[in-house]
């Protein structure tokens, strides 16, 4: 495949965890914990084969209202990644961002992202913006408060100017956005920045999305003409 036709971003809607583990026979929690290895195997595939964005929905503002022992074991499995994966995606030279709102989330958890973003943040091989405690209104909210906050004059407002407002600006338009588990809406999912991304929904869990299946998206990006409108 020619680099012409690797999309630059790529979103991820890892959706299907839950059903999963129920067809598994297995607890919710265990789904989390098969999706957040298949994130970390089909993400890295990504990168090697030369994708330089990956931006994963990992935690919505609207998950908040899932059970508590759900929410809590989701908190806790940030800090389990960091823990387990940390090392891997350093040597892989891989930078790791955190987009969203830090309100609510636990002090542990916050340190967790913190350390994350400082030990890789020179590396260039990737970029995996792990989307957590985020929504896609609330960041345009984010964007306008910070426009507001400097000061900026109506007639000054742009697109860019808005773009430039946005969690981690540096992360560009989504190139393809996937979803998993045979839904079909985007959920609030980098709405900004996904107004000419490329959908490609597939039926397959979350959990059981393989190399294969991320290769078979990047063909199917490949072979679409985008148009931008034209």
């Amino acid at each position: 495949m020619s680099e012409t036709t690797v999309p630059i971003h790529v979103g991820l809607i890892m959706d299907g965890n839950r059903r999963w583990a129920k067809e598994q026979g297995l607890l919710a929690l265990a789904g989390h914990e098969k999706g957040m290895q298949t994130l970390v195997d089909v993400s890295l595939h990504g990168f090697e084969n030369g994708v330089q964005y990956i931006s994963a929905y990992a935690f919505s503002t609207e998950n908040w209202s899932r059970t508590q022992e759900e929410v809590s074991y989701l908190m806790g499995l940030i800090l389990k990644g960091v823990e387990r994966y940390l090392d891997i995606f350093h040597e892989a030279g891989i930078k790791i961002v955190f987009l969203g709102s830090r309100e609510g989330v636990s002090e542990p958890v916050i340190k967790a992202a913190e350390k994350t973003e400082e030990r890789t943040k020179n590396n260039t091989n990737g970029t995996l913006a792990i989307c957590f405690n985020y929504g896609g209104k609330e960041e345009i909210v984010h964007a306008v408060k910070q426009i507001m906050e400097q000061g900026v004059k109506p007639e000054e407002v742009t697109a860019d100017v808005i773009a430039g407002a946005l969690y981690y600006p540096e992360v560009p338009p989504v190139d393809l956005l996937i979803r998993t588990s045979g839904e079909q809406r985007t959920s609030g999912f980098m709405l900004y920045r996904s107004d000419y991304a490329e959908l490609l929904f597939i039926r397959k869990h979350w959990p059981d999305m393989n190399k294969e299946d991320f290769n078979n998206a990047l063909a199917e990006y490949a072979a679409r003409k985008r148009r931008f409108g034209k």
